[in-house]
């Protein structure tokens, strides 16, 4: 063993499946140099004990990974004091991704890093240390209540206004002396020590945050905007105190524009931080719609008791006009639901017996009984909240551009300061003149602008999107899906309403219809394909008894074979059932003209045969969402090219394509064949959207450059989707395209308002046509502009 001491860390382990898995990773560790490890599966993890001289907790890590297991990276997220501009997310985000199996991203506006880490190379612990350590406040940010979140938000902000009022109470007397200087060619209205008595405790007392500020970006190795306002207001109250402290009173002093710079600044940043908590509105309005208390039955007695004590399978009881506590079944009673907060749509749903609720809804006109299947964080509102907060601290790469200016501006500025006061002070020969448009270069610059003009808007994009049932889960899908040109669609569960229904039966060759049904269900009876359900469920409805079957084969995207008891053929024969091509591929005769009619009207038809001979067909349709066609209308009109993929036969999907408005189908894909039709269109060089809803559906998913999952899909199509969609309607695609290109619009024009603000500001100052008061209101208000700006997406509206 090394000479070192010990590291005794913890790796989360994922994959293993039995003992043996533990024990090989177990080996597999014990071989490495300096290394004790005992991996433990029930708690799927590895004690590690190791000698740091020897091996590292890397090689820990490769370690797992070689015997072919995963380390899973854990998140932490933190709130970060002490952020003053774009430079200085970027210095903390460049400090956090130096540190070994971390990945990290800082919002500036939302004044939070967001950090996924390896276990065992990092620890929130020494995540936060790192950011301390570059000179900001950093704790790991804790579940608060609206209430308690809102509340310290308001504290921070009344202390601000107070610092702002005592500033602005001892700058009035400089601006009333701004005002007299203009109509007088010489003198002054307030005496120089009077002057110098005012803005002393306005430059390093109310200004004390910006010394403090950059110095420990200096420190940190960064330069941030407190450095730009430091340098300029200390430049002008430096010059002006050794004036008058000197007695030379044939120069001038610049008080008024050190003291009047620093209120104008601390009021820009109040505006600002007004003009953010509206930002984040939309998250604040989903955390308040769960109610603290619900009445539980407990012991034969409806109680009220807080929300954080219910547990699954408790009854819990919901009264007309209240919110639902937590997600469950309807145990009893009937009403109508307002789920607005989850979908967007207003209509209450109905409710009875068997339905699921939702927390944070609104129960109207009936009493509900329900039993609690989801708690905590494994609400459907606690997931909406964590899918937007997650969004709102993600980065889009259109971000990219103002983080490398971010990176680079303040030394530019700084350096563009000294050249204007070197060139005006040459040229010119007056130190006073040369000093006034060095600080005006120095206080019009705003790197505050560059970097709040995405993640703000950002943040209004997808909270507004969450209000209308639309979970973007990261900025890079809400980018992409503006560029979308060609978007595949499922037929079933997307345009149609995915609840295929049996409409005609076409008994051949002696067997009745219901023989056929009988039949046909009793196959069907062991498939979680939506058609089979439709021809169980017509079995049930028409009081049909199923019969056994054996050796039971399903066939991929074809049909199934078994062996059934068929009465009228004298015993036990092979049957098959499945797509029409399927039967003549086992032998059996299809009357194509008894097909004819019914895949003219858009219906699925099932054959079934036996002994032989086809026994006959059953015709299955799933009826177009009333709103599918004007859906592809509205994508059609938006420059999207409309692609729908479906197993039915060609005949079939073309009739459906033509009652949905779509040209470009592709009919007979199998499950497995999905993604590679994304694929396909993908090497058009297209950008390629894909919507499902079912678990067959997740690969194509994957396979897209945007993906979504309508509200009806199943867990696994949601998890594979970029894009959630909470409403069984393909208008909620609309809705999300349109929601995405509204917000880079935003976003271009915050980008193209920071940057021309500052490629022209910027010059006028240093050509001297800027007075630094001037200078210092233009910055102040230029980062409340695009906060503003993008305050304007909560007008956008669905389709």
């Amino acid at each position: 063993m090394g000479s070192t001491s010990a590291l005794r860390l913890d790796f989360p382990v994922e994959g293993m499946t039995c003992v043996a898995c533990a024990a090989r990773v177990e080996k597999s560790l014990n071989n490495l140099p300096g290394v004790v490890a005992n991996v433990n599966f029930a708690a799927e993890s590895a004690q590690v004990t190791l000698q740091p001289d020897l091996t590292t907790p890397r090689a820990v890590v490769e370690a797992i990974r070689q015997t072919g297991y995963s380390v899973p990276l854990q998140s932490a997220e933190f709130q970060i004091g002490g952020m003053t501009c774009a430079a200085c997310a970027l210095r903390i985000e460049k400090v956090l991704n130096k540190i070994e199996g971390v990945q990290a991203a800082v919002n500036f506006a939302s004044e939070t890093a967001r950090a996924r880490y390896v276990p065992g190379l990092a620890t929130p612990e020494q995540l936060a240390a790192a950011i301390r350590k570059a000179g900001y406040v950093a704790s790991e940010r804790v579940e608060a209540s609206a209430e308690e979140d809102k509340a310290r938000r308001v504290a921070v902000y009344r202390a601000e206004r107070r610092l702002l009022w005592i500033s602005i109470a001892l700058s009035v007397p400089f601006l009333a002396q701004m005002f007299w200087m203009f109509g007088q060619s010489h003198g002054e209205l307030l005496p120089r020590w009077l002057q110098f008595v005012l803005a002393t405790p306005v430059q390093f007392w109310i200004g004390r945050r910006f010394y403090v500020g950059g110095w420990k970006a200096v420190l940190g190795g960064g330069a941030n905007m407190d450095v730009l306002i430091a340098l300029g207001t200390t430049m002008a109250y430096g010059l002006s105190a050794v004036v008058t402290l000197a007695g030379m009173h044939q120069q001038h002093v610049y008080f008024e524009a050190s003291t009047v710079i620093i209120t104008l600044v601390l009021l820009g940043k109040l505006l600002e931080a007004r003009a953010k908590l509206g930002t984040s509105a939309a998250i604040e309005a989903l955390i308040r719609l769960q109610p603290k208390t619900a009445r539980v039955e407990r012991d034969g007695a409806v109680v009220e008791a807080p929300v954080e004590s219910i547990r699954i399978g408790d009854i819990f009881v919901v009264r007309p006009g209240e919110s639902i506590p937590v997600d469950g079944l309807v145990a009893s009673g009937e009403s109508g639901v307002d789920e607005s907060m989850l979908t967007g749509e207003s209509l209450p749903v109905a409710k009875r017996p068997g339905a699921k609720v939702f927390a944070g809804t609104l129960n109207h006109e009936g009493l509900l009984r329900c039993e609690a299947q989801g708690v905590g964080a494994a609400t459907m509102l606690a997931g909406i909240i964590r899918l937007v907060r997650e969004a709102q601290g993600s980065k889009a790469p259109i971000q990219r551009l103002a983080d490398k200016v971010s990176g680079v501006f303040v030394p530019v500025v700084v350096a563009i300061s000294a050249l204007t006061l070197a060139a005006w002070w040459g040229f010119g020969g007056e130190l006073a003149g040369a000093l006034v448009s060095a600080v005006a270069v120095l206080v019009i610059a705003c790197p505050c602008a560059l970097g709040l003009a995405t993640p703000t808007a950002i943040m209004v994009g997808t909270g507004r999107g969450a209000q209308a049932g639309v979970l973007v889960k990261n900025a890079v899908a809400l980018e992409q899906a503006e560029k979308i040109r060609t978007l595949i669609v499922d037929k079933t569960g997307t345009l149609t309403e995915g609840k295929p229904v049996v409409t005609d039966i076409v008994a051949a060759n002696g067997f009745s219809a219901r023989e056929l049904l009988a039949l046909a269900a009793s196959l069907e009876s062991g498939s979680a394909h939506p058609l089979a359900h439709a021809v169980v469920e017509q079995a049930n409805q028409q009081g049909l008894a199923l019969g056994p079957i054996r050796e039971f084969r399903s066939v991929t995207g074809k049909g199934i074979q078994a062996l059934a008891e068929i009465p009228s053929l004298g015993g036990e024969a092979k049957v098959v059932l499945g797509a029409p091509a399927f039967l003549e591929e086992s032998g059996f005769a299809i009357d194509a003209a008894a097909i004819a009619p019914l895949v003219a009207e858009g219906k699925t038809v099932i054959a079934l045969g036996a002994a032989g001979r086809t026994l006959g067909y059953l015709a299955v349709a799933d009826k177009l969402r009333p709103t599918s066609r004007e859906a592809v209308g509205k994508l059609k009109a938006m420059g999207i090219e409309v692609v729908m993929l479906t197993g039915d036969n060609p005949a079939t999907a073309k009739a459906i394509a033509e009652f949905a408005g779509v040209t470009q189908y592709k009919a007979q894909v199998l499950p497995g064949e999905k993604a590679l039709a994304v694929t396909e269109f993908k090497t058009k060089g297209r950008i390629v959207g894909m919507v499902g809803d079912g678990v067959n559906d997740a690969p194509a998913l994957a396979a897209a450059d945007v993906s979504f999952a309508i509200g009806a899909g199943s867990d696994a199509a949601i998890e594979a989707a970029d894009i959630a969609l909470m409403r069984n309607d393909l208008l909620s695609v609309v809705d999300a395209i349109s929601l995405s290109r509204a917000t880079l619009s935003k976003i271009r024009q915050n980008l193209f308002f920071a940057f021309f603000y500052n490629v022209l500001g910027i010059p006028l100052a240093a050509a001297g046509m800027l007075n630094p008061v001037i200078a210092g209101a233009a910055m102040a208000l230029s980062s409340v502009s695009v906060v503003s700006n993008s305050l304007l997406l909560r007008r956008w509206r669905r389709a």
